[in-house]
Formats: structure tokens, C-alpha cells, sequence
């Protein structure tokens, strides 16, 4: 992979999402493609896809250019770099397909990148298709390698056993090279699988702002996200079976829920969101 040249990057961090069986709804990657349009990030580098995908399954599509020439483009992932204006440090952004062949190699070949550009963690993002009801928020599940994230992101390990995708390899591999890692899911309404899903989007959004410690431009994404959900209420409301069903994962949220849901934490949870978006303003 030829890695166009990036000079002065301050301790950049790598966010990356990757199309396929890590994203539900193609959550995980909107996240990554609103991050870079809201930071202007820059493409350095693409990966040569002909080693790493099946081109009957992730077919090249044919497109208009701006020119209005017929343009063919391959099944690629992309590196790109941004200088958030209100961050400490530059960020990597990894954005790409799930590869269908080739795992290890094409992983070496991320984190070679990585390290030319001086990466020093990685967050991967993740979304996978739950029984989460879309009227409450939507829950996102982290895990890091790292003790003090850990401890200040009130992360747990993960104790997932069973099949893993590209997202689970990074992570693997990153801990094999002790490269700080953190990695977040957002579990979406398995009755609403359809692309998008801008409320887990934005919840995600939620954690890496965490994560950061600062607030990241939301655009459209709010209105975007109470739409999605007007939209599926209207559809649940034709359904009776739909409904009902809506009503009893809602019971089983609240229900689980409910140690967490007193005055104090959601006072608590009210103040970190305005002092987040007070510092944006």
C-alpha cells in the first residue's frame, strides 16, 4: 500500500469501521464517514483490493463522474487523516469492507499503515443486530486493553465467545503488538435492520465524545435520529403483533434497567450532556 505522504501528525488516534458483517444497518460506518466529512479528513491511502475481496460478492460498481464520464470504482478500504479543531491530536480514519480472503495478511497490512503514520490506539466501532426496542436508547457496549480506559469510560472486558468478524481480528492483533485498543458495539433493533440507523450513529458518536473528551459536530444527525424513530413508531403502529412486540422488549428494558434509572444518575448523565455540548458552543 503506497501511503501518500503526512508530515507533523500530532499522537494520532485511529477510529475504524468496516462494512460487512460488523455493521448492523451500516451504523459503525456512517460514524466514520460523518467524521470525515465534519472534520475535512484527507484519503492518503487505499488498499489494493484484487488480493483481499471476491469480486462476486463485493462487486465494483459502475458510476458518473463530475465530469459526466462513466466511472468504475473497485471494493476498497480507505485511510484518511483529520485535524479536528477542537481535539489535542490528529486522528486516523480507517474506513473499509470486511476483506472475504486473506484476514491476517490484510490486517498486517492496516497496521503497517498505522504505524507509518504513527498510530498510537485504535478505536474499532461495531454495531451487530439485537433486541433492543428503538424507543429507548440504544445500548453501545465497550472494551478496551487498557486498565485506565477501563476505569474512566466505566468499560468492562468483553466475555464474548463464538465467530468474530474483521473488527475482531484488528482488535486481536492489535493486542498481540501491545497497541492500546478500544472498541465499541451498538446493538440495533433487529426488527428495523434496514440501513440507516442514525440513533446508533449517534450513540456512538456519544462514546467516542467520551472517549475524546470533547464534543463532535452532530449536524442533521439528531434530527436524523428522532425521524428514524418517528418513522418506525408509524410503522409499528399498523402492525398489532409489531406493537405488542415494541411494548414487551420495552418492559424488558425498563426492567432491567431501572437500578440505573434513579434521579441521582440521570441528573448525572443530564449534566455530562449539557457540559458537552456547552463546551461545543
Amino acid at each position: 500500500m503506497e501511503i501518500e505522504t503526512v508530515s507533523g501528525l500530532v499522537r494520532p488516534l485511529v477510529i475504524a469501521a468496516f462494512e460487512g458483517w460488523n455493521d448492523a444497518a451500516e451504523s459503525a460506518t456512517a460514524v466514520v464517514d460523518h467524521l470525515m466529512k465534519v472534520w475535512n479528513a484527507k484519503i492518503v491511502a487505499a488498499i489494493d483490493p484484487e488480493d483481499y475481496y471476491d469480486f462476486q460478492v463485493n462487486r465494483p460498481t459502475i458510476g458518473i463522474d463530475e465530469n459526466g464520464f462513466r466511472k468504475l470504482t473497485w471494493p476498497s478500504t480507505h485511510i484518511a487523516v483529520a485535524s479536528p479543531p477542537d481535539l489535542d491530536r490528529d486522528v486516523i480514519l480507517v474506513r473499509g469492507i470486511e476483506p472475504n480472503m486473506r484476514w491476517r495478511q490484510f490486517t498486517a497490512e492496516i497496521l503497517a499503515a498505522l504505524d507509518e503514520l504513527g498510530g498510537e490506539m485504535v478505536v474499532t466501532l461495531g454495531a451487530l443486530l439485537s433486541d433492543s426496542p428503538h424507543t429507548r436508547p440504544i445500548p453501545v457496549s465497550g472494551s478496551s486493553t487498557e486498565p485506565d480506559l477501563l476505569e474512566r469510560l466505566s468499560l468492562e472486558q468483553s466475555t464474548y465467545e463464538g465467530p468474530t468478524g474483521i473488527v475482531g481480528v484488528l482488535q486481536d492483533a492489535c493486542t498481540r503488538i501491545d497497541m492500546p485498543a478500544v472498541s465499541y458495539w451498538a446493538a440495533v433493533p433487529h426488527y428495523v435492520a434496514q440501513p440507516p440507523c442514525p440513533k446508533a450513529t449517534l450513540a456512538l458518536i456519544t462514546r467516542l465524545e467520551d472517549l475524546l473528551e470533547t464534543p463532535i459536530p452532530l449536524g442533521d444527525l439528531p434530527e436524523e435520529a428522532r425521524a428514524w424513530e418517528r418513522g418506525v413508531d408509524e410503522l409499528a403502529e399498523e402492525d398489532e403483533d409489531i406493537a405488542e412486540y415494541v411494548r414487551s422488549l420495552e418492559e424488558s428494558r425498563d426492567t432491567a434497567d431501572l437500578p440505573e434509572a434513579s434521579g441521582e444518575a440521570i441528573a448525572r448523565e443530564f449534566e455530562r450532556y449539557l457540559k458537552r455540548r456547552g463546551e461545543e458552543g
